[in-house]
């Protein structure tokens, strides 16, 4: 029997703001889970999240990979959440194996999706049943080294693995305006405009200089990059053929773009 060839996966950028968002029903969560009943379901997911730095490049090759709930001083009702997908091991192999890919990824069977992965995940696949493993973000790596290894693993689509990324396109959580749940500084507004800029300009050598848009504006849009780096392996994994559009847009307390930005494969690709 002939197979099938697999749909060429999109890409998928989300601003995952509070791990409450994670069990709260609101307009961001509502947005994901339309996305995840219109999307083609892919056969895996590979999540690169804010939540996983490491020296060096890791990847996650567990079967059953565990819930990690990695934040504190929340409440109960959030520990207590399991997202029990399975692990997809064999495209994690394969990643590892890749010789194109120097220095090659490390197989990691201790860690599990953190819940920049599972707080998003619950809500596109609430069944749990799309595979998903997670490739971590090396410290050591420069901006433009994190958007080459983007480019590395963009063959993941061709194999009907979704590439997701998890962050937030400004996240700084010292200057976090409780009074303002959906207000935003001009600093913030500045930073998240530039970054859509670029992202619908194909622009990714302008992301991978965002101090270009000045020191100090990074710095406060970004007091750590954690938050960033996932988007770099976003734009990495897509090109000019793809159509940007964004499932949701806004601010969460004055300081936390909550932007998600969907690269699909236009029809005629």
């Amino acid at each position: 029997m002939k197979e099938i060839p697999l749909q060429k996966m999109p890409v998928l950028f989300v601003g995952h703001g509070s791990p409450m968002n994670a069990i709260e029903h609101n307009a961001f969560t509502e947005a994901l889970s339309g996305l995840g009943a219109r999307l083609p379901k892919p056969k895996a997911v590979c999540v690169i999240s804010a939540h996983w730095v490491t020296p060096g490049s890791r990847v996650l090759a567990s079967d059953h990979p565990r819930t990690i709930h990695d934040f504190y001083g929340f409440p109960q009702p959030l520990y207590e959440v399991q997202y029990p997908a399975p692990g997809a091991a064999a495209e994690a192999h394969k990643l590892a194996g890749n010789p194109e890919i120097s220095p090659a990824l490390t197989e990691d069977n201790q860690w599990g999706l953190d819940h920049g992965a599972w707080s998003v995940l619950r809500h596109l696949y609430p069944k749990a049943d799309v595979p998903a493993f997670q490739l971590s973000l090396d410290e050591r790596r420069s901006f433009q080294q994190h958007l080459e290894l983007g480019r590395e693993i963009h063959s993941l689509r061709e194999r009907g693995v979704l590439i997701l990324g998890s962050g937030n396109i400004v996240h700084n959580l010292r200057r976090i305006d409780w009074n303002h749940p959906h207000g935003a500084y001009d600093w913030a507004v500045e930073f998240d405009a530039k970054v859509k800029s670029a992202v619908e300009a194909h622009d990714a050598s302008a992301l991978t200089q965002p101090q270009k848009w000045g020191d100090a504006l990074l710095a406060t849009a970004h007091p750590t990059v954690e938050h960033y780096l996932p988007l770099l392996y976003c734009m990495g994994s897509t090109d000019e053929k793809d159509a940007v559009s964004y499932p949701y847009e806004g601010f969460d307390f004055g300081s936390i773009s909550m932007r998600a930005i969907l690269f699909a494969p236009q029809l005629n690709d």
